[in-house]
């Protein structure tokens, strides 16, 4: 979650894929649509707004099929956030194909309990990214 805070959308991406990857059932899932919405946002941010927008839905809707909060993220919340974030992408049928996010109305992640301690992004990466 700190990547993603962080606004790098792909090592977000790339995270949660290990945990989706070594995950079972219903988790599983609920990661899927968290890897979504990332890479939505990252599409979102580099142009492919059709890609954008085809994650944004299928990530929402892999979210929305749990309750809030699950995990600890009130996905409700966070879907407010990128609601508000991806609005001008859906505002127009054709939208402007230099149509970037707002930075100000890019989503933030936040835990409901925050932990006590956030774990070193870098122990979840290898040498090798």
């Amino acid at each position: 979650m700190l990547f993603f805070n962080e606004r790098d959308y792909f090592e977000a991406h790339e995270v949660w894929e290990s945990l989706w990857l070594d995950g079972a059932g219903a988790e599983r899932k609920f990661v899927q649509g968290l890897i979504q919405a990332a890479v939505a946002l990252y599409h979102f941010g580099n142009g492919n707004l059709r890609g954008a927008g085809k994650l944004y839905h299928s990530s929402k809707a892999y979210m929305e099929a749990y309750p809030s909060p699950y995990l600890g993220l009130d996905h409700r919340a966070f879907w407010q956030q990128m609601d508000r974030c991806f609005a001008p992408l859906f505002a127009d049928p054709n939208p402007d194909r230099h149509l970037r996010p707002d930075e100000s109305l890019l989503p933030v992640i936040s835990l409901d309990p925050p932990p006590e301690k956030w774990p070193n992004p870098e122990d979840f990466t290898t040498d090798e990214e």
